[in-house]
């Protein structure tokens, strides 16, 4: 049940950029490892498939961390809940960032993994602090921070673990999430809990959905692999399955449900998290596929690129990552969210398109890529805007890191998808994928994104949104 509790203090733009400050150190220690897990192979001797181990770690984490985070937050306050969670990352960072073999390095990017519930803490405090048109453009804000903290990792990455050390790329971001979480500690008012209903962690609930996602996760790591071994698949598909069957029917039958299914059912949530899935498929491709056609030689259909012209290509991309949050946020307030996700759905498909058939130039793949990095920053933050401004505050966390969620999966599931392809399309004793791999991977990523637009159409225009306590 939900009270109706005092309205809390309202906010400045300094709190406000304390919790972007904040999602850009959590973006930007959450992509260092991509870009260097070569470099980590061999410093620490792993094998490619101990790499994968680590690369899906923190994700793994992350697609069970967000949604307690966000439950938690509804129950207990957002800021008590961030501060708690802070502290884990930033354990988990120094552990990372002091590992001297590859277990203790799984460690820390274990604990690193809490650093996406941040995410919906941050809305959950928006939404309390501010009226409903500036809470937009403050999630907007704090969204594209992330996405752009995210790309400044990836750029830099490299750069610092070569010239200084691995141990500084963990290091470093990590020291800016201790400062920034000073910052919001400082200038960000308690908030009140939304829910005091006095009810306790819904563990089972917990427990299965765990189970499933960490089943998804593994499923979507093994894919590229998995049509040799087809009874492993069926195994996995069978827990799966019963995982989602036991989970729904605990939560249908919970007094307090960590995930309300009655709040799934609405279509202004559940078409939230079918786009979001379909954008970041689309997204994930394109980011996956362009650096491996940059790398691919020039002696053929290429241009050869290295490490570093390949973090300078991409830097325009990035700078699109960053500001589309922002951009997003104040669009969806103004135009309304169908209008801001068709143009942007409209604008990915077509960039898509292109570069299947134009990556003769490396300025095609550049504009390509920024083009989709800002139309996806945008229909994401839009869609995070839209589920968190259509449910009461009781639910802003558990809705929206659901959200989270479902871009993390989307990303996984693009990016295996992405690399069968390749796998599929490399001739035998070649180092190079054809041509064609790249095409239909492009393709393919198209017509998933433009799916999405039959799923546009549940969202009605001027649809009513949940009041904030300043309105």
């Amino acid at each position: 049940m939900t009270t109706t509790l005092a309205p809390p203090a309202r906010i400045g733009k300094a709190a406000v950029w304390s919790l972007g400050l904040l999602a850009a150190a959590t973006g930007t220690l959450e992509s260092v490892v991509t870009p260097t897990l070569p470099l980590l192979q061999r410093e620490l001797s792993m094998s490619p498939a101990q790499g994968a181990l680590i690369s899906i770690a923190m994700l793994i984490t992350g697609a069970l961390v967000a949604p307690v985070a966000g439950s938690l937050g509804d129950r207990y306050g957002g800021k008590l809940v961030m501060l708690r969670l802070m502290t884990v990352v930033s354990v988990g960072g120094l552990v990372s960032a002091l590992a001297p073999n590859l277990p203790v390095l799984l460690l820390g990017q274990v604990l690193q993994g809490a650093m996406v519930g941040a995410m919906p803490l941050s809305f959950i405090l928006v939404r309390k602090h501010l009226p409903a048109g500036e809470s937009a453009v403050a999630i907007g804000v704090v969204s594209g921070l992330f996405v752009g903290g995210g790309m400044l990792g990836t750029l830099i990455a490299g750069p610092v673990a070569e010239g200084l050390s691995r141990h500084w790329m963990f290091a470093i971001p990590t020291g800016a999430i201790v400062v920034a979480t000073l910052f919001v500690r400082t200038l960000m008012p308690d908030d009140p809990p939304a829910r005091s209903d006095g009810a306790g962690i819904d563990w089972p609930g917990l427990v299965l959905l765990s189970g499933m996602l960490v089943t998804l996760m593994l499923t979507l790591a093994l894919a590229p692999e998995i049509g040799s071994q087809p009874l492993v698949l069926g195994a996995l598909v069978v827990v799966l399955t019963a995982f989602v069957v036991g989970w729904t029917a605990v939560e249908r039958r919970a007094a307090s449900p960590m995930v309300d299914l009655r709040l799934l059912a609405q279509p202004a949530i559940w078409s939230s998290y079918v786009i979001t899935f379909a954008v970041c498929v689309g997204t994930s491709v394109s980011m996956y596929l362009v650096p491996q056609l940059f790398a691919v030689s020039a002696d053929t259909y290429g241009f050869g690129a290295g490490a570093t012209d390949i973090g300078r290509y991409l830097l325009p991309g990035a700078v699109m990552a960053a500001i589309s949050g922002p951009l997003g946020g104040a669009a969806a307030r103004r135009f309304g969210t169908r209008a801001v996700v068709t143009a942007g759905i409209g604008v990915m498909t077509a960039t898509l398109v292109f570069l299947a058939f134009l990556h003769s130039e490396v300025w095609h793949l550049m504009v390509g890529k920024a083009l989709v990095a800002l139309a996806s920053g945008v229909c994401v933050t839009a869609m995070v805007v839209r589920t968190a401004t259509s449910v009461d505050h009781g639910n802003t966390g558990t809705a929206t890191s659901l959200v989270l969620v479902t871009r993390v999966i989307g990303f996984a599931t693009g990016a295996q998808v992405s690399g069968a392809f390749l796998t599929a399309g490399t001739p035998s004793g070649s180092d190079a994928p054809a041509e064609s791999a790249f095409v239909t991977g492009f393709l393919i990523a198209g017509v998933v994104t433009a799916l999405s637009l039959l799923v546009v159409r549940t969202l009605r225009k001027g649809a009513k949104e949940c009041p904030t306590p300043s309105s």
